[in-house]
């Protein structure tokens, strides 16, 4: 009677352990598929990844550019991208032409504040203009001794300078980290913005031979 209870106790707790473990193999099974799963939808997903490559293409959606928050997700978004990079690249000639026009600023502000210098100036022309000879128009009047040839900016005028080439510099800088993502649209982009700037921002007088020339301290 002990024997038989005891070995039917012991069939009764194999069933159940067996019975145990098979459960819970489908439990486990599950729970992996659901794990593998997730990592699926946050590591293969479309809409989650960026597109990056350090060889030509013409990547377009989910396409990233400079960070992390310029996740390109639709087509209007990539247009807008163009654009920006265009109007950046039009940021820089229209930088280069400031800096251009606060040099040629700085010259006129030095022969109004120095009467020698304006008086060489006016007196170089009025000979120009009475000489119709070739050759009076291509040798330069001779310069007075007394005259400075050049001229060191105030401190705020330096300031100003050193501004306008530090933003070109980070101007040009972006420019060229975006081109190093070799995306097709974006560097057309960039050369259509230059072509844009030199346009607009290039856009003035050229002096002939013999007419105004570019001011400089040496008699014109």
């Amino acid at each position: 009677m002990d024997m038989s209870t005891t070995s039917t106790m012991a069939a009764m707790t194999g069933m159940d352990m067996t019975g145990m473990t098979t459960s819970s193999a489908p439990m486990a099974t599950s729970s992996a598929a659901t794990d593998m799963g997730g990592m699926g939808g946050m590591g293969m997903g479309g809409g989650d990844t960026c597109k990056i490559s350090m060889l030509w293409n013409w990547y377009t959606i989910d396409s990233c550019f400079l960070a992390e928050s310029w996740h390109v997700r639709s087509s209007g978004a990539f247009a807008g991208s163009c654009i920006g990079v265009i109007l950046l690249v039009m940021v820089l000639e229209a930088l280069r032409r400031a800096s251009r026009e606060y040099e040629a600023f700085l010259i006129r502000k030095r022969l109004t504040s120095s009467p020698s210098l304006s008086q060489v100036r006016t007196a170089s022309d009025s000979g120009e203009s009475n000489d119709k000879s070739v050759t009076a128009l291509t040798q330069p009047a001779p310069c007075p001794a007394a005259v400075k040839r050049q001229f060191r900016p105030t401190l705020f005028e330096q300031l100003v300078r050193a501004l306008l080439h530090m933003l070109q510099f980070a101007v040009a800088y972006f420019i060229m980290l975006l081109a190093m993502y070799f995306n097709g649209y974006i560097i057309i982009s960039i050369f259509i913005g230059a072509f844009l700037g030199a346009f607009v921002f290039s856009w003035h007088n050229i002096a002939l031979p013999g007419e105004e020339r570019e001011i400089t301290f040496c008699c014109g």
